[in-house]
């Protein structure tokens, strides 16, 4: 009898990775039966999607108001586990939405496997409870948390990071054809949600005209997601996948699914914090990063939920291997003013020098990471859950 294997998946980072994954499994086992909730990427792979959880994947209140939405997947996914079992469930990132799932599996002992190890060591930790009763393993993708979990409690292992499954080869522009030796490129990445796009995006126009006031030529490209693509066609008042607008004095080009288009050809990006900051890293291109948090949200429930004071990943993993003092790459959360990114741009604009720097300690940061085998990895160790 053929394995089935069942994946959720909440957003657009992670139907990408659950989509490598899934070419991996077929790679081993091509008559595998794939299904379970996701996106677009899952689909093309190969598996029978259920239900789109990606296109309106949202975060913060946003999210709080989808819960209805999961909780209506949660009990069709139960009815459909008692109906159909897998062999073996894999929740890919999302950990609130995944542990709903991964209990639901646990209960009828079907095998749980979370690939993308929940940032329980930034904050939440009072969840580790949960993720050692429910989850079998855990496939950790950055290199500090296998330790981390296995010293908790957790069945885990550090399999790499999908990321650099995916990168295209990288070519590294020659040092003549780099700001400042033309006008600049700035990348306005607004991350991968449409709520994120809608809190973040009006900000980096804003200091998108700063930049441009006091460098003429500047060009601002924006790569987007399904997700993105409308507030920024709203926003840019340009329709389809892609287009070269003129507004309000500045030159930017947006396209769909661009990112590993665009970013390279960037001087410096304005990225909202999350994977975009590593894959950034992987391009070597330097970045201020942001997100966006009203204040009184970050003054009543922000500043105690998240303990930590260091929100970017690129920053998190430069402080875990221990790679000079302070932050990397300036970041700024919670940010709801244009003032302190723009000083922040403007301050590598105008010394060259800090660009390079930057370039050099995100290129020492990254080798340890850049190897593709994360994919493959997870798939093997999900093969062999399945065979248990």
């Amino acid at each position: 009898m053929n394995r089935r294997i069942f994946i959720t998946v909440a957003e657009v980072s992670g139907d990408k990775h659950a989509a490598q994954l899934i070419r991996e499994l077929r790679t081993l086992d091509p008559e595998v039966i794939i299904e379970g909730i996701g996106g677009p990427e899952m689909q093309a792979a190969g598996a029978v999607i259920h239900r789109n959880t990606v296109t309106r994947a949202a975060m913060g209140w946003r999210g709080i108001l989808r819960a209805g939405e999961v909780y209506g997947l949660l009990r069709w996914t139960r009815k459909y586990f008692d109906e159909h079992r897998p062999d073996l469930w894999i929740g890919v990132d999302s950990p609130s939405m995944n542990f709903h799932f991964a209990r639901a599996a646990h209960d009828r002992k079907i095998p749980t496997l979370q690939y993308v190890a929940p940032q329980l060591w930034a904050w939440a930790i009072w969840r580790m409870k949960k993720l050692r009763k429910w989850v079998d393993h855990v496939a950790c993708i950055l290199p500090f948390e296998e330790e981390f979990f296995c010293g908790h409690g957790v069945q885990a292992t550090f399999i790499g990071h999908p990321l650099f499954d995916q990168l295209p080869p990288r070519v590294a522009t020659p040092v003549e054809n780099r700001f400042p030796n033309r006008p600049p490129v700035i990348g306005l990445l607004t991350g991968s949600r449409r709520s994120e796009a809608q809190a973040n995006f009006p900000g980096m126009l804003g200091v998108a005209q700063r930049i441009a006031v006091k460098f003429p030529g500047a060009r601002f490209v924006v790569p987007t997601t399904a997700g993105t693509l409308p507030v920024v066609q709203e926003m840019l008042g340009s329709q389809g996948p892609a287009g070269n607008v003129h507004l309000n004095g500045l030159a930017i080009e947006f396209a769909l699914d661009s990112f590993d288009r665009l970013v390279p050809q960037c001087d410096l990006c304005l990225t909202v914090s999350g994977t975009a900051t590593l894959h950034v890293a992987g391009f070597g291109v330097p970045m201020v990063v942001v997100y966006h948090v009203s204040q009184l949200a970050w003054n009543l429930v922000g500043q105690w939920l998240v303990p930590t004071r260091t929100f970017a990943l690129v920053n998190v993993l430069a402080e875990k291997a221990g790679l000079g003092e302070g932050h990397l790459v300036t970041e700024i959360v919670p940010w709801n003013k244009e003032e302190p990114l723009a000083g922040a741009a403007m301050d590598l604009l105008d010394h060259p020098e800090k660009l390079e720097s930057q370039r050099r300690d995100l290129a020492t940061l990254i080798a340890p990471l850049d190897r593709p085998g994360a994919s493959m990895n997870v798939a093997k160790m999900a093969m062999e859950m399945t065979e248990r």
